[in-house]
């Protein structure tokens, strides 16, 4: 019921969303300029899930770098996490003609419709950090999150003796993201004598973060590590562990600033590096090969990297 309840929300966001100006739309409306240009440029719209996370952040600067450089026009829209603001302003970019969709879903199976949607406007979408399931897009561009599940699991197997009880924070459910570094992450812990003994939601946020780690400590009281699914939650943990006269050994994932701060200062073990600048800028950069009637990869893999204190 509740499934069906979301789904007449959103179809009903989609019969509205005719209006020019799309919810949480950064750019000016010149990009409603018909077939896609705006002063003679090519207009890409960049759905981005969230602004409220520097990861995104940091993505959204590496693709207007490029977009600068290309000569093309950006227009970024900010769903705030929310799946109907996605949709609806996935329509409005499509009501406005742009050349390409830069989409980073706020939720996997969620925006498969908006993407169709797209499609049958001839407007080829690229999905960067997060896939979208049930619909075809031209690439995606991302970072092998099962490998970096893995590669965190590995890191906390060395440095643990390959024994220990972990707490895992787990990110957005229905996400790609959360999905595939959970994937990795519990799939390569199962090979040691490591267990997981608890693990939740805390939705890629840092206060929820705090509170769902309090919350999992307090019922398990014999951790030697917690996993968080991104640096954001791993910085609640971080504070939940403040003033425990106990060591526990915390990862993170995506190598935001204040993530590596955080590696350099010794309050996490590591974090699992990607390189959102580097996504932002391939989006742009694949984008304007679509406009220009170039071929391109169906999947374009960012390399990552683990990073510790030495």
């Amino acid at each position: 019921m509740r499934k069906l309840t979301f789904l007449a929300a959103a179809a009903a966001t989609l019969l509205a969303a005719c209006s020019q100006q799309g919810p949480g739309e950064s750019a000016p409306a010149a990009a409603s300029t018909a077939g896609g240009a705006a002063g003679g440029k090519p207009v890409i719209g960049l759905a981005l899930s969230t602004q409220n996370n520097p990861f995104f952040v940091e993505l959204k600067d590496g693709a207007q770098k490029a977009a600068d450089a290309s000569g093309v026009q950006l227009v970024v829209v900010d769903a705030q996490d929310d799946p109907a603001r996605q949709i609806s302003s996935v329509e409005d970019l499509i009501q406005k003609r742009v050349s390409v969709i830069l989409l980073n879903p706020t939720d996997s199976s969620a925006l498969a419709g908006a993407v169709q949607s797209a499609q049958r406007a001839n407007i080829p979408v690229i999905t960067l950090d997060r896939g979208v399931d049930g619909a075809e897009v031209a690439s995606h561009i991302a970072s092998d999150n099962i490998a970096g599940g893995k590669m965190a699991a590995d890191f906390l197997a060395k440095q643990l003796g390959g024994k220990g009880n972990i707490i895992e924070l787990q990110g957005v459910a229905g996400t790609s993201a959360a999905r595939e570094r959970g994937k990795g992450f519990d799939d390569e812990i199962a090979t040691t004598g490591m267990k997981v003994v608890a693990q939740q939601p805390a939705n890629f946020d840092r206060a929820q973060g705090l509170s769902v780690s309090e919350n999992l400590l307090q019922g398990n009281s014999d951790v030697q590590a917690i996993f968080a699914q991104n640096d954001e939650m791993a910085l609640g943990a971080v504070q939940a562990l403040a003033g425990k006269n106990k060591k526990v050994l915390v990862v993170g994932f995506d190598g935001t600033p204040d993530g590596k701060k955080a590696v350099q200062d010794g309050q996490m073990a590591a974090t699992v590096a990607q390189q959102p600048e580097e996504i932002g800028r391939l989006g742009v950069e694949t984008a304007k090969k679509l406009v220009d009637k170039q071929t391109v990869d169906k999947s374009i893999a960012v390399p990552l990297k683990l990073l510790t204190k030495e």
